[in-house]
């Protein structure tokens, strides 16, 4: 099988795993909002909340990592046989 077949199926299967997904996600959203258009005006306060979750940002996990990072580069600069500066 030549390596162009393999890479223009992956890109084919890509595209489609992007159409579904957005598909899927478009149609659970309609589905909120006639869920939420059916019941009571509580519904509608729960609904506004949901776009403030965006407002707080979630850190991604690098930032550990990197800070993991500097404190060992700390320490393998401390090694015992080096002189305390």
């Amino acid at each position: 099988m030549n390596n162009d077949n393999l890479t223009l199926i992956q890109i084919i299967l890509k595209a489609g795993l992007i159409l579904t997904m957005s598909v899927l996600s478009l149609w659970c959203l309609i589905r909120i909002v006639k869920w939420a258009k059916g019941m009571p005006k509580a519904a509608y306060l729960v609904m506004a909340i949901f776009p403030l979750l965006s407002l707080f940002p979630i850190p991604p996990p690098v930032f550990k990592n990197v800070a993991k990072a500097k404190q060992e580069q700390r320490k393998r600069k401390e090694v015992p046989g080096d002189p305390p500066e």
